[in-house]
């Protein structure tokens, strides 16, 4: 289990002057994500917990999406705790593969839609969370995506691709994402890297119409989607 002082430490990392904190998807979107914690058991009579959140869609004009994290007995039973140390990783990763799925809809007044957190998220013969392999060339991407929001959208100048939650939704390590981000800087020169912190360089934030782009794109394509399901 986590000790409070690397709880701390890791908190610190990801959030260290308290701005906004920026969560991309693979598809090159931008989110915030607010819970309201703790996890309550359902008042409905079934055998699951309930966590209320709200995902916003950065960039857009206040679109966003409330969400109800439907926590299974299953997946329960092999949490250490209910405390948010715990859960917090996995269950962001889950609202990020959910809008990866384009099973999110964002709406300036959306109601609230329920999020199935469950054994789908976790591999329990290797006991590990699992949202989808990623390749060095998809996390290439992820990370100039990363800094380039986080700095846009979040205000920072640097930016921790160390994250563990980042790490588990790309289902790697956080020092494989630092050889990943390492070679961009071998190949591309878009970031300068000091230990687990990058800052972009005047070549990614050269590319600002490509990560516009893929956001717009991202953005279309959830809209599309949930047109036709309406009819």
């Amino acid at each position: 289990m986590t000790s409070p002082q690397e709880s701390n430490r890791v908190a610190e990392m990801m959030n260290p002057t308290g701005s906004k904190k920026i969560w991309v998807t693979l598809k090159g979107l931008p989110l915030t994500v607010h819970l309201d914690w703790p996890f309550h058991q359902s008042t409905s009579g079934a055998d699951f917990w309930v966590l209320h959140g709200d995902i916003r869609l950065e960039g857009s004009e206040g679109l966003h999406a409330p969400v109800a994290v439907n926590l299974s007995q299953t997946v329960r039973e092999v949490m250490p705790s209910l405390d948010p140390k715990d859960p917090e990783a996995p269950v962001i990763n889950a609202l990020r593969k959910e809008v990866d799925r384009r099973q999110i809809e964002f709406l300036k007044s959306g109601k609230l839609l329920p999020v199935p957190f469950s054994s789908r998220h976790y591999d329990f013969k290797r006991q590990q969370w699992i949202f989808g392999k990623a390749t060095d060339d998809v996390m290439a991407e992820f990370i100039e995506r990363k800094v380039y929001w986080q700095m846009k959208l979040g205000g920072e100048k640097r930016v921790w691709i160390g994250d563990p939650t980042d790490a588990q939704y790309l289902q790697t390590t956080p020092a494989h994402m630092l050889e990943v981000a390492a070679r961009l800087v071998a190949a591309q020169g878009l970031l300068r890297i000091e230990s687990e912190w990058a800052e972009a360089t005047p070549g990614l934030l050269g590319q600002a119409d490509r990560f516009e782009s893929a956001r717009l794109q991202a953005v279309e394509e959830l809209e599309k989607k949930h047109a036709f399901e309406r009819g």
